[in-house]
């Protein structure tokens, strides 16, 4: 199985995206393994999974979904789980991935991923929908952290204790995307090194990287958007680093999809994210 072939010592990998694929296939950069967004493979056949294919001999892939919509009120989508049961089937990924959010309204999807409302009741859908995932593709998924722009009122959890009590529930884990820690901190006046210090560490399955930019605007005030377009900031790099101070040895990787850099730009990112576990496993050795 291609789990079997990651390094546990070395787990950083890098979102691939269609700007690279050449040249994934024709240099086999020295990458642990790569993610991909699930939704993009479910056709049949076509180029873009042909080279997946090709690409998936050399590297373990994880798979990343966008569009299950775990937190809409309605039914999950039946041709939806399929489709992703048998990309599973084909490529056996080592790490299966969905978001905390929702984007389905009777069919119609939404072009993003919205937050849902920190409640009980949502707690009870959310729930029941990754059981029932987990259940069907008889996997393990993991559930990442949403970047937000707007809370609910009617929120009676906090972000990071609703995350936690779900996976609880649940027993699925944690994709910690700590870019969207900061991003949401910032958007929301929380603190986050608070949050990132509440998620127990064995509920981590795995942790996200990415860069964002900076919204400001006439009164002063500043949004920060979760676009996955620049290098991380120093920001995001401590957090990482109390992340593995707290103890968390997850798959990391760097994503970036949009103004999407030369390949080498991303190793910089893959050998400072290196550097972290070495500096950590030397000080905690």
């Amino acid at each position: 199985m291609l789990v079997e072939r990651l390094n546990p010592k070395k787990r950083v990998g890098v979102g691939l995206r269609h700007p690279h694929y050449a040249y994934v296939l024709e240099n086999k950069p020295s990458i642990e393994w790569f993610e991909v967004h699930s939704e993009n493979f479910f056709a049949k056949g076509g180029p873009a999974r042909y080279l997946l294919e090709k690409i998936c001999y050399d590297y373990p892939l994880s798979l990343h979904g966008v569009g299950l919509s775990l937190g809409s009120a309605q039914k999950l989508d039946t041709n939806h789980l399929k489709n992703l049961k048998e990309l599973i089937s084909r490529f056996s990924p080592f790490l299966i991935s969905e978001h905390l959010s929702w984007s389905n309204v009777q069919g119609s999807y939404l072009p993003d991923l919205l937050p849902v409302p920190y409640t009980d009741e949502s707690l009870q859908i959310l729930a029941q929908h990754i059981d029932e995932t987990q259940s069907y593709l008889k996997r393990e998924i993991l559930i990442e952290n949403p970047s937000s722009y707007i809370e609910f009122n009617s929120s009676t959890y906090h972000e990071a204790e609703f995350l936690t009590t779900l996976c609880q529930m649940t027993g699925a884990k944690i994709l910690l995307d700590i870019n969207n820690i900061y991003v949401s901190s910032i958007n929301h006046g929380w603190n986050a090194s608070a949050y990132l210090s509440s998620i127990p560490p064995h509920l981590v399955g795995e942790i996200h990287l990415a860069g964002h930019t900076h919204r400001t605007f006439q009164d002063g005030s500043r949004l920060l958007i979760d676009d996955h377009g620049s290098p991380i900031c120093d920001e995001v790099w401590d957090l990482y680093n109390q992340s593995l101070q707290m103890g968390v040895r997850v798959p990391t990787l760097i994503e970036w999809d949009t103004n999407i850099p030369s390949f080498d730009i991303l190793m910089r990112e893959v050998k400072k994210t290196e550097m972290c576990m070495g500096q950590e496993g030397l000080l905690h050795g």
